[in-house]
């Protein structure tokens, strides 16, 4: 093994005479995706809520559970604030005495701060 090490060694130093410098980076070593910047970019223009607020729709039903998710559903997400549409004034009422479990279920689901209070609205 040592000795293949000297012999990588010696050919690294052999290539970097003939070429009169180290080897070029591979072309794709300094390429970024997207991904990498996107969460900073929007939370610089203050969007990163939207990207909450898909993640809060898709996980809906796990977060609230089959029965209220059919009633209830998230709108919109502003300043840590939820507001939750809910199609019957009774539902309404049940969901506030929830009020407790769905913030702790939203907090787990979503992460701390992400969602700091619900507000309800019908429709």
């Amino acid at each position: 093994m040592a000795r293949e090490d000297r012999l990588a060694r010696i050919r690294r130093a052999i290539l970097r005479e003939w070429r009169g410098g180290d080897e070029p980076d591979h072309p794709d070593s300094r390429v970024h995706q997207p991904t990498d910047f996107l969460a900073a970019i929007l939370k610089q223009a203050n969007a990163s809520e939207g990207i909450d607020e898909e993640r809060l729709r898709e996980m809906w039903v796990e977060i609230a559970g089959e029965f209220v998710a059919r009633h209830a559903a998230p709108d919109s997400l502003k300043g840590g604030c939820l507001t939750l549409k809910v199609l019957q004034p009774a539902m309404r009422f049940q969901l506030e005495q929830m009020k407790p479990r769905l913030l702790a279920n939203l907090k787990r689901a979503a992460g701390e701060g992400v969602v700091r209070s619900i507000r309800f609205s019908l429709g």
